[in-house]
């Protein structure tokens, strides 16, 4: 009995210890919490978005992208080089026959005399489509610089003895005179025109190859696509541009904005530019680059050439869909493809459609209206 009463003293003893133990530990052993409030449960891993699945690249039976304007055209034609025909740009010489066919229009000062005028240089690569194109005359070196960037063949009259060196380059190819003669009322040098068949019997009788050769450095133009066009107006330094006034005093080239079509439509002599040979189109553009170039005067005739080999970071202008954004613009060799660049130093890329290229002076670009 003694030993029982013992053993239940014990056990109460050591009972107490055990719960006054429990009490001094209460901050380290809190009770666990099983009943958990909606604002304190645990958050659900988001669901992972479903990856988007890239666009299928559009195809058309029998046709591709044009490397010139990214407009679907006869898989025939891919292989085939364009042909880069002077266009005569004097008041006599209009109405110009073909020009709406041009993918690329380049226009730069062809004399320092009279009055700076023009001349058109126009890239075609659909050339087995032309029934006429022209009036055609003659040729400057600068346009011996630009066409190898297409690997284009120059088609002109003739020119000054300024060019001999160019013609020896094996990176050129051109076609000079023997073209049509069509009477039109005008003194002669206004009646050459390209017509129905003359691009490919004379270029078999010259030997000189209708596809793409050796100097051919691949497309020069990158695209945006039709779905996602560029839009400058996201750019920091783009402004509106509905007005391109060059500062060519001769025939005052003027571009104006037309939403509609969203592209610019071409005017000078103070009217629009029309082409008789394609139901009175007007002529346009959907993109347009502007170069600030020095040049070379040759002699008091007024010979000249653009210094554009060997430049690095030029101004100039790209414009598109009504808004406009400063660029700079190197060329190398005269096979280098004349690149464009933005203030972040991308590359440019072009919209859809046709360019129309200017060369602009050093010494009247302050007196080019953009607005």
């Amino acid at each position: 009995m003694k030993k029982k009463i013992l053993l239940f003293f014990l056990s109460t003893i050591l009972t107490g210890i055990v719960l006054t133990g429990c009490g001094d530990k209460e901050d380290e052993v809190a009770p666990v919490v099983t009943d958990v409030s909606e604002s304190e449960a645990p958050e659900e891993e988001p669901e992972e978005e479903p990856e988007e699945e890239p666009v299928a690249e559009e195809t058309r039976e029998g046709m591709y992208r044009s490397e010139l304007t990214n407009e679907w055209i006869d898989e025939a034609l891919q292989n085939q080089r364009p042909v880069a025909i002077m266009v005569d740009n004097e008041k006599t010489a209009l109405d110009h026959y073909g020009l709406t066919q041009a993918d690329i229009v380049y226009e730069m000062m062809n004399s320092t005399a009279n009055g700076e005028i023009t001349r058109f240089m126009a890239l075609v690569k659909d050339w087995g489509s032309i029934s006429r194109f022209g009036s055609i005359r003659s040729v400057r070196p600068t346009n011996f610089m630009i066409a190898p960037e297409y690997n284009a063949v120059v088609i002109h009259d003739g020119g000054p003895f300024y060019i001999d060196p160019y013609l020896k380059n094996p990176w050129v190819d051109h076609l000079s005179g023997g073209f049509a003669r069509i009477q039109n009322g005008k003194p002669r040098e206004f009646t050459e025109y390209v017509t129905t068949g003359e691009v490919e019997k004379r270029l078999k009788s010259a030997n000189i190859s209708a596809e793409y050769n050796e100097y051919y450095q691949g497309p020069h133009w990158q695209f945006a696509s039709e779905s996602a066009p560029v839009d400058l107006s996201a750019a920091s330094d783009s402004f509106d541009c509905t007005l391109v006034d060059l500062p060519f005093d001769h025939n005052g080239s003027q571009l104006d904005y037309d939403a509609a079509s969203n592209t610019y439509l071409y005017s000078e002599y103070g009217r629009k530019h029309t082409d008789p040979e394609n139901g009175g189109k007007q002529l346009a553009f959907t993109n347009i680059l502007i170069q600030n170039a020095t040049h070379t005067k040759y002699d008091a005739n007024g010979y000249m050439q653009f210094n554009i080999l060997n430049q690095n970071n030029r101004s100039g202008y790209y414009i598109t869909g009504g808004k406009a954004i400063p660029v700079t613009w190197s060329k190398g060799h005269d096979m280098d493809q004349t690149r464009f660049f933005d203030a972040e130093g991308n590359q440019i890329t072009l919209n859809t459609g046709k360019t129309y290229i200017a060369l602009v002076s050093d010494s009247r670009w302050s007196e080019l209206v953009l607005e």
